[in-house]
């Protein structure tokens, strides 16, 4: 049995059993979500020795209160000021003003509107290329034919990234996001199937692997001004190469799985393609990519009544937040004329997902392709998830397009 990561004396609140990392959870979460939602709004998780919160408002009131919930302890389950971490921490995520201050600040304007702009007519003739290519085939794997192929090619180009060796950014990423958990088996095998490939990684964060214009040549570009330092610029490059595949690929799964499981949602989407950009937070709200975060208190704080001390790691539900009847009506539904306004799928507050313009181009590119082309997307069997300690994914995704009649 996995131990506590430290052992406060048990809390004065409600105590789970749940183990949020077993296989039966990351499998199929939504039932333990509502256990853990209406347990309270803050408990501990006895398995771990951790406070969670699985409800919409303590999850985005923490989210958003960095100098209490901190991630520069990181935002796995270790504590970077008690432990040292076998990985280093990601100069985004994992730090804290002003240090993430200068970083986001150096992100955000090269992954800018009017980046993405510049970048949407080569996307666009990509999606429509690629959706012409799976619904002439018919069926295929959505996963595999799909969405593994089309952020590996059109992402890393904007990166600058050579072609060889792209399929090495799937492995380390899967390993990346599994490291936020415990050293579970999911993890260990994770780090096996990726350890090949981490020198490989690294060496494409460097300058001179780089092709001249692109996103990660313009981080660099960063360190020439004097903005950050050569560590940040290559640890920044490699956070684009991680975070910027790994959510896209099961955001883009996911929306694929949503529209295949409920067909009259994807003709409401035929009828209003207007709709497309709001389809797709309802996806995140509904199937949210990246399920969890923790956090860690830098200070003694109450929440709902419940004190909780300060150095104390908290799991932060994030697809559990996402269905809250509380926030959200009828959360089960996938709805896709709702308009989920708060959904806490990107994060909030200053740690919410840099990348996000990306992902929701890429998305809104892919859907509008095959919008054009498919009258009906069917599953031709169950889908196989893939166990990951913090990313809802799919590993199989059998479906059938059904193409348009001319």
């Amino acid at each position: 049995m996995t131990q506590p990561i430290h052992s406060t004396p048990r809390p004065a609140c409600p105590v789970s059993t749940i183990d949020p990392f077993s296989d039966a959870f990351l499998g199929d979460p939504y039932g333990f979500h509502e256990e853990l939602r209406e347990i309270a709004p803050v408990f501990w998780l006895e398995r771990y020795g951790v406070y969670g919160m699985a409800r919409h408002a303590e999850v985005q009131a923490s989210l958003m209160d960095w100098e209490t919930f901190c991630s520069g302890r990181g935002a796995g389950i270790e504590d970077f000021a008690k432990v040292k971490s076998w990985r280093p921490p990601s100069k985004l995520l994992e730090v804290d003003p002003p240090i993430h201050t200068r970083t986001r600040s150096v992100m955000s304007r090269i992954l800018s509107p009017a980046a993405m702009r510049q970048v949407r007519e080569t996307f666009t003739a990509r999606a429509d290329a690629l959706a012409e290519a799976v619904v002439a085939k018919g069926e295929i794997d959505a996963i595999k034919d799909l969405a593994e192929v089309f952020p590996l090619h059109v992402f890393p180009d904007a990166v600058g990234l050579r072609s060889e060796g792209r399929e090495n950014l799937l492995p380390f990423g899967n390993m990346v996001f599994n490291s936020f958990g415990p050293p579970n088996a999911i993890f260990r095998e994770s780090v096996a199937n990726a350890k090949p490939v981490v020198q490989w990684i690294y060496d494409q964060c460097s300058r001179d692997m780089l092709r001249p214009g692109g996103f990660g040549s313009q981080v660099w570009d960063a360190f020439d001004a004097g903005e950050i330092d050569a560590e940040e610029a290559a640890t920044l490059v490699r956070s684009m190469l991680t975070a910027g595949l790994d959510t896209t690929v099961n955001g883009i799964a996911n929306a694929v799985y949503a529209f295949a499981t409920h067909p009259e949602q994807w003709r409401a989407l035929r009828d209003d393609p207007s709709l497309i950009r709001q389809s797709f937070d309802e996806v995140l709200r509904w199937e949210a990519p990246v399920q969890t975060f923790f956090r860690t208190t830098t200070r003694e704080v109450e929440v709902a009544g419940t004190t909780i001390p300060e150095g104390e790691k908290v799991l932060l539900f994030l697809g559990a937040a996402n269905r809250d009847h509380r926030k959200f009506p009828e959360p089960e539904r996938f709805d896709i004329r709702r308009r989920p306004i708060g959904h806490v799928a990107f994060g909030a507050g200053i740690h919410s997902c840099v990348g996000q313009l990306v992902a929701r181009l890429e998305v809104e590119l892919i859907l509008t392709a095959l919008l054009k082309q498919v009258d009906i997307i069917e599953l031709t069997s169950e889908p196989i998830r893939k166990l990951n300690n913090t990313l809802r994914c799919i590993g199989s995704l059998p479906v059938r397009f059904k193409p348009l009649a001319h």
